[in-house]
C-alpha cells in the first residue's frame, strides 16, 4: 500500500523492457483471477495485538467484513445534519426516522385533505421509498471481462457502462428498457477503462485509463467525437484514477498515480493546472456541489484535502483544510451536494462521513500519516489484516461524524454514495464490496439496512436511479445486476385490497401508483368544484 506502485486500478510499473511490462501483465492476471495467490513469511507484517499468542498468528484473513453492533453515533447525534433530516421529516431533535411508513394511511391523510400541501410532499415520498428498498436482482447484461464503471446518467435515461475489454456500452433505460443503443471502443487502454463521467449536459462522456489522456466522446448523433485530452503528465507510467466534470461543462478535474490534481479547459484545450497535492496515488475527486468551487480529493495518504477552485494557481496549491481519519488509502469520495458533507471510503474497510467545516488539526493529520505508513498489505491480492477487522480503534482528534462498517474494500477501488434525495431524501449510504456485495446504511444510525448478496465477484461500482426505486450493480464476476422491489409481504397494518386496489403487473413501483392516486383524487375534487360552480349558478 506504501508506494504507489501497489496502489489504485491494476497498471504496470514503471519503464521497463517489453517482455518485463508483460510478465507483470500476466503476473496480476493471475493473481486477480485466484490461480495463484502470494504467500509471506515476513514477521514485520504481523498486525497482531501485542498480547496475542503466536501460535496464533495469522497476519491476513479471508474477507469477512463485520459491521458494528453499535456503531458510535454520538458526533452526528449532535451535528446539524441529524436536526435537518429530523426536521424534513416533521420530526422533534430527539427522535428518530422510521424504518418504515404506512402507504395506506398516507393516502387516507391526504384524501382527507390533512396533507400540509394538499399532495404528497417530496419527505412524504421518500420517507415511502424505506419501504420499497430494492431486494431482487435481475442480471440484465453480461460481458466476458469485468465491468469497472457502471453509472445512471442525471435523468436517469441512460446508463453507462465501462468494461475490461476496451469498450463503452450505452443503454437507453427508459420506460423499463435496457436496450444498448451505442458501442464505444475505447482508445489507448491500458489493463482497463477505470473511470467514467457523464457531461452536466448529458451529450458527452469521458473515460480515463493508463494514458496521459482522457478521452471524450458523444453520447447521441449519428457523428463520431472521440477526442483526446492530453494532461501532460510528467514522466513516468500514467493514470488518472478519478475524472469529473464541473456543472458549468467549462472544466474537467481528474486525480492522478502521480499524487496530482490536474484541472483541463475545455474552451482553450488544454491543460491549465498540475497541482502537487498528495504524497500518493489520488484515487479520488470530486465537486462539492453545483458551484464547482469547492474540489475534494482522496488520495492512498489516507486524508481527504479541501479545495477552493477560486483560489488554485500555478503560485498557489495549499488546501483550505485537510480531513483526517482513516487509517489507510482512501478509494472514493460521493459529495452530498450541500456544500458541506462528503463521504470517503477507504481500504481500512469503513466509510466515514464529514462535515467539511470541520477540518482536522496538525496532530490529527500526522497521527493517520504514521497509521497509513503502518500499512504494508496490498488490497488487491492480499486479505485483509487482522488490524483492519478487530482493531475498531479510532485516532486522537478524528473529526468524522460518523464511520461505517460492514462491507469489504478488497480488489479495486470500492465505490460509495449517498441515496438519491428524490426516492430516499439521501437517508442512506450504499457501498460495493470486495465480497460480491451490496450493502446499504442507515446515514444516522450507522446500521446496515440491507445487504445485497447475488455477485460471484467484487461490486466495484454501483448506481441508484436519480428517480425510481431500483440500483444497478457492476461486478467482477462480467455482470450488470439491476435491483428492484419485490413483495413479500403486505406491512401488517395494511389491507392489500385497501391499499393497492388498483394493482397491476407493475405493482412494485408504488410511486407510478401514487402518481395514478394523485391523478384520480385530482379529477375528483376538480368534479366537485365544477358541480359546486353549476349549482351556485342555477344549473
Amino acid at each position: 500500500m506504501g508506494s504507489r506502485h501497489a496502489s489504485g486500478d491494476g497498471g504496470d510499473s514503471d519503464d521497463g523492457t517489453t517482455s518485463e511490462r508483460d510478465a507483470t501483465r500476466l503476473l496480476a492476471m493471475l493473481i486477480r483471477s485466484g490461480q495463484i495467490r502470494l504467500i509471506t513469511q515476513d514477521r514485520s507484517l504481523d498486525f497482531m495485538d501485542d498480547d496475542d499468542d503466536d501460535d496464533d498468528y495469522e497476519p491476513y484473513i479471508e474477507c469477512k467484513p463485520e459491521a458494528d453492533k453499535c456503531p458510535d453515533t454520538k458526533a452526528i447525534d449532535k451535528s446539524e445534519l441529524k436536526q435537518q433530516m429530523l426536521g424534513q421529516a416533521g420530526l422533534k431533535h430527539d427522535a428518530s426516522l422510521p424504518t418504515a411508513v404506512s402507504v395506506n394511511r398516507l393516502l387516507r391523510k391526504r384524501s382527507l385533505g390533512r396533507c400540509s400541501q394538499g399532495h404528497f410532499t417530496p419527505n412524504d415520498c421518500a420517507m415511502l421509498g424505506a419501504n420499497y428498498l430494492p431486494n431482487q436482482m435481475e442480471i440484465v447484461a453480461r460481458l466476458n471481462s469485468k465491468v469497472f464503471c457502471g453509472t445512471y446518467s442525471k435523468d436517469g435515461n441512460v446508463f453507462l457502462s465501462a468494461c475490461q475489454d476496451q469498450y463503452l456500452r450505452l443503454y437507453d433505460v427508459t420506460k423499463g428498457n435496457f436496450q444498448k443503443f451505442r458501442e464505444i471502443r475505447a482508445r489507448d487502454v491500458g489493463w482497463s477503462i477505470v473511470d467514467t463521467a457523464f457531461s452536466p449536459d448529458g451529450c458527452y462522456l469521458i473515460y480515463s485509463s493508463w494514458s496521459e489522456c482522457i478521452h471524450l466522446c458523444n453520447i447521441y448523433g449519428d457523428y463520431d467525437t472521440h477526442q483526446a485530452l492530453n494532461l501532460r503528465p510528467g514522466d513516468g507510467h500514467f493514470c488518472a484514477f478519478s475524472v469529473k466534470f464541473s456543472s458549468d461543462n467549462s472544466e474537467i478535474l481528474a486525480g492522478a498515480n502521480d499524487g496530482h490534481l490536474y484541472i483541463y479547459d475545455r474552451e482553450k484545450n488544454d491543460r491549465i493546472l498540475r497541482i502537487d497535492a498528495h504524497e500518493d496515488d489520488v484515487n479520488a475527486v470530486c465537486f462539492a456541489d453545483d458551484s464547482s468551487h469547492i474540489i475534494y480529493s482522496g488520495a492512498d495518504d489516507g486524508l481527504c484535502k479541501v479545495w477552493d477552485r477560486r483560489m488554485l494557481g500555478d503560485d498557489n496549491a495549499t488546501p483550505v483544510g485537510i480531513l483526517a481519519g482513516h487509517q489507510d488509502g482512501i478509494t472514493y469520495i460521493d459529495a452530498k451536494g450541500d456544500s458541506r458533507h462528503l463521504i470517503t471510503n477507504s481500504k481500512d474497510q469503513s466509510i466515514k462521513l464529514w462535515d467539511m467545516r470541520k477540518f482536522s488539526s496538525n496532530s490529527t493529520i500526522e497521527k493517520c500519516r504514521r497509521a497509513v505508513a503502518t500499512q504494508h498489505w496490498d488490497y488487491r491480492w492480499q486479505g485483509i489484516p487482522r488490524s483492519s477487522r478487530s482493531k475498531k480503534k479510532t485516532i486522537a482528534g478524528d473529526s468524522s461524524l460518523m464511520t461505517y462498517r460492514g462491507h469489504g474494500v478488497l480488489h479495486t477501488l470500492i465505490r460509495c454514495y449517498f441515496s438519491p434525495t428524490f426516492s430516499t431524501g439521501q437517508r442512506y449510504i450504499y457501498t460495493g464490496c470486495g465480497t460480491g456485495k451490496i450493502v446499504i446504511y442507515d446515514v444516522l444510525t450507522g446500521q446496515i439496512v440491507s445487504k445485497l448478496d447475488e455477485h460471484h465477484g467484487a461490486v466495484r461500482d454501483v448506481s441508484w436511479h436519480p428517480y425510481e426505486p431500483k440500483l444497478m450493480s457492476t461486478s467482477w464476476d462480467g455482470t450488470h445486476g439491476l435491483w428492484t422491489y419485490k413483495k413479500d409481504d403486505y406491512p401488517e397494518d395494511e389491507d392489500p385490497e385497501d391499499s393497492l386496489n388498483e394493482s397491476s403487473d407493475d405493482e412494485t413501483d408504488i410511486f407510478k401508483v401514487f402518481r395514478r392516486k394523485s391523478r384520480r383524487l385530482q379529477e375528483q375534487r376538480r368534479e366537485r368544484e365544477r358541480r359546486q360552480q353549476r349549482t351556485g349558478q342555477g344549473f
